[in-house]
């Protein structure tokens, strides 16, 4: 049987998993992925409104009708996670969506998140990168538990609350594939950096639930499974999963460390944390053998640097109002 033509941005991964590429800032920065199985087909993560057309042709690639999606699984409610969401919801009618406890209420009713996102970004930017949030009808959402086992037509997914990165995450074992959709508990693996020794990751602390001791339990739980693949939302399947998780805790490690060292700057501290990241972050590379130039390794990491040093800095507030 020949295998269906696929779109250029949808990427197999093996045992019926497929990354569809949302178009989101650049190429392979943010996938959705659709895990299929006896002719039924899960969404896990959404990416934003702009995503769903890409979504809905990678199913019809697939052979799938629109009605065969039971569920939409986002691993948490960021919007380039789960912007989409809703919008994609009024396409497949057989769907309900799967959330966490915490987000399922964001999901239901989204003006909370547009709001304060809108307060940092600016309605313009919104609606560039994202489109208007659609709510999602209550009864479609139903809130996963830490363990909870679901089928998909007979292929389990087993839900394990993983906080750290956000509190309203969980992370989805796919038994049939032995790996975790891990969202961002597992941190982020650009393409751009494979060397010869493989993928390169770094950890997420996006703003505002950044949570270093509890992001390091969820990476630590989800190795315990030892699992063969790790399916990231930035971006794709990677393997080598114990030298991946290795690497992960030790930058997360670094980042902490230069937390501390600089948590007392006041005004300057922004700028030392951006610096800093981005120094932690280029020595690793160098180690791990990455030759592109400098000025592009800048521009690939600018977003998570700015982004990492405000999550950081958040975190550091929090830490120093509950200490006094």
């Amino acid at each position: 049987m020949t295998a269906p033509a696929l779109p250029s941005f949808v990427e197999p991964c093996g045992h019926d998993v497929y990354a569809v590429d949302t178009g989101f800032h650049r190429p392979r920065f943010d996938a959705a992925y659709l895990v299929l199985h006896a002719g039924r087909a899960a969404v896990v993560d959404a990416g934003t409104n702009h995503a769903v057309p890409r979504i809905l042709e990678a199913l019809a690639a697939l052979g799938l009708a629109r009605d065969a999606v039971d569920w939409v699984i986002p691993t948490h409610i960021h919007l380039d996670h789960a912007g989409g969401v809703g919008l994609l919801m009024q396409e497949l009618p057989a769907a309900r969506v799967m959330a966490h406890p915490r987000a399922a209420r964001h999901l239901v009713d989204p003006s909370q998140i547009w709001a304060g996102a809108t307060a940092v970004y600016g309605e313009a930017e919104m609606q560039r990168n994202y489109g208007t949030l659609v709510p999602v009808p209550a009864e479609r959402v139903d809130t996963s538990g830490d363990g909870l086992r679901l089928s998909l037509a007979g292929r389990t997914l087993e839900f394990a609350d993983t906080p750290g990165h956000a509190r309203h995450h969980h992370c989805i074992w796919d038994e049939a594939s032995q790996g975790w959709f891990t969202g961002d508990t597992f941190g982020l693996s650009y393409r751009e950096f494979d060397t010869a020794h493989g993928a390169w990751l770094l950890p997420t602390s996006t703003p505002v639930q950044f949570e270093p001791e509890a992001l390091r339990a969820s990476v630590e739980r989800l190795l315990a499974r030892t699992p063969r693949a790790m399916y990231l939302t930035h971006y794709g399947r990677v393997d080598e999963v114990p030298r991946l998780g290795a690497l992960l805790l030790a930058l997360l490690d670094e980042m902490v460390a230069l937390g501390r060292r600089v948590a007392g700057l006041g005004e300057a501290r922004h700028a030392a944390l951006c610096e800093g990241l981005a120094a932690i972050y280029r020595d690793s590379l160098a180690r791990h053998g990455c030759t592109l130039a400098p000025t592009a390794v800048q521009q690939l990491l600018a977003l998570d640097v700015e982004l990492n040093a405000q999550g950081m800095a958040i975190w550091l507030d929090r830490e120093a109002g509950t200490k006094r």
